[in-house]
Formats: structure tokens, sequence, C-alpha cells
């Protein structure tokens, strides 16, 4: 039986959405509006559908898989993507995910008149950027792919508990090739102003030793806890 189905103020009317919950995931797609807002506080990279093998852009939150090292935290940007919780588009109708964890208590979803409330109306217009984000995302990779742009990052990670790890998989910008791009590309790029967004995903690069810190202290705080 599906859990997702189409909002209706009639049916769903005394649902409620807590509106932070921790998402065990440590890479979750993001689109390019978002760059601005992301790269002061995660790694920014592409990664692979696993099914279609085609490019996506997504932040880093953990480590190891599963792994969200932002629970909890405030004052750092949480992606739409974890913002939206258990909300999805289908067609031009809002849908929700009944079996969400962050389902059954929290912000309400419609007022005793059966408006929107004023966390689903944050909801609706985040999904307006999130929507057409998608498409824009796939056209800025579509025009990384064709300047030869994308190449694989290896992250090698040592820990003070002695551990390591080494993420595979991961891609960013090329800096040699961004430099040597001729100056009719560059322009091309500038006044798309994917220019700017490749700069923000290398500058987040400075965030991998940030994450790497927050794992450590996750680490800590394990060993502390297994022996008391």
């Amino acid at each position: 039986m599906t859990t997702v189905v189409a909002l209706n103020r009639e049916i769903h009317r005394d649902v409620r959405v807590r509106t932070v919950v921790d998402v065990p995931r440590n890479f979750i797609a993001v689109v390019v509006a978002e760059f601005i807002h992301l790269a002061p506080h995660y790694p920014i990279l592409f990664s692979k559908d696993a099914e279609t093998g085609a490019f996506y852009v997504g932040v880093m939150l953990g480590i190891d898989p599963g792994e969200n090292l932002f629970g909890g935290t405030s004052g750092v940007y949480r992606p739409l993507n974890l913002q939206r919780g258990p909300f999805f588009t289908a067609g031009d109708e809002l849908a929700i995910d009944l079996a969400h964890p962050a389902v059954g208590a929290g912000e309400r979803l419609f007022c005793d008149d059966g408006t929107p409330s004023d966390y689903l109306t944050a909801i609706l217009r985040l999904f307006q950027t999130l929507v057409p984000g998608l498409e824009q995302t796939k056209a800025f990779i579509a025009t990384l792919l064709e300047l030869k742009l994308i190449e694989p990052i290896a992250i090698e990670l040592a820990f003070d508990d002695g551990s390591a790890r080494n993420l595979e998989g991961l891609y960013t910008i090329s800096r040699d090739r961004l430099a040597a791009l001729g100056d009719a590309d560059v322009v091309r790029l500038f006044r798309r102003g994917y220019l700017e967004l490749c700069t923000l995903m290398l500058a987040s690069l400075r965030q991998v030793p940030v994450l790497a810190e927050r794992k450590n202290a996750a680490l800590a705080e394990r060993g502390r806890m297994a022996f008391g």
C-alpha cells in the first residue's frame, strides 16, 4: 500500500509535520540556486545516479554511508531536499508521504478554515525553487560535460582514532581545464551564471577538512560513550 498521496485539505486537515528531522544520508542532491547558501557549510560535489549513471550535484552531510554530521546543528543552511521533509510533487499537485518520520507531530498543514498554514505556504514556496531548479541544474551539468570540466576527485581522510576513509565516486570542477578555456567559452559560462557556480563549487572544497573535524568529534564522542 502506497503511503505517498496527494495532499487534501479535508483528509489531511489534522496532519502535523515536524520541520526538522535528522535524515540518515551522507550525500543529498541539491540545485544550483542553493550553491550560494551551501558553499559556506558543505562540500558541493558531483556524483552519478546508481541506476542511470547520470551526473547530479549534491552536498556531503557525512563521511560514512547513512551518516549526517549536521543533525541538530543550528545556524547551518539546510538543503531544500531536507527542508521539504515528507513532501513531493505529483504532476501539478503537492503530495505527502504519510509514513515519513516527520509526520505525526509539529506544525499544522491547514488552518481551521482549510487554508494553508504558514508552514505549508513555506513548503509551497520551496517547491517553486526546487522544481525549476532541477532543470536548471541539468543544464549546468550538460554544459560542464560539453566543456569537459568535470573530473573525479579522490578524498582521503585520516582520523584521530587511527581510522581512515578513502571516498570514491565523487567529482568536481577541473581547475586546470577551467583556466584553459577559450575566451568565448568563458564568456558563455559567465553570461549563464555558470562561472560563479563553478567558483562556488571549488571554494566549497574548503569544507572537506571542516567536515572531517566533525567526524573526528563524532568518533571521539562515540569512544567516550563506549568506555564511559
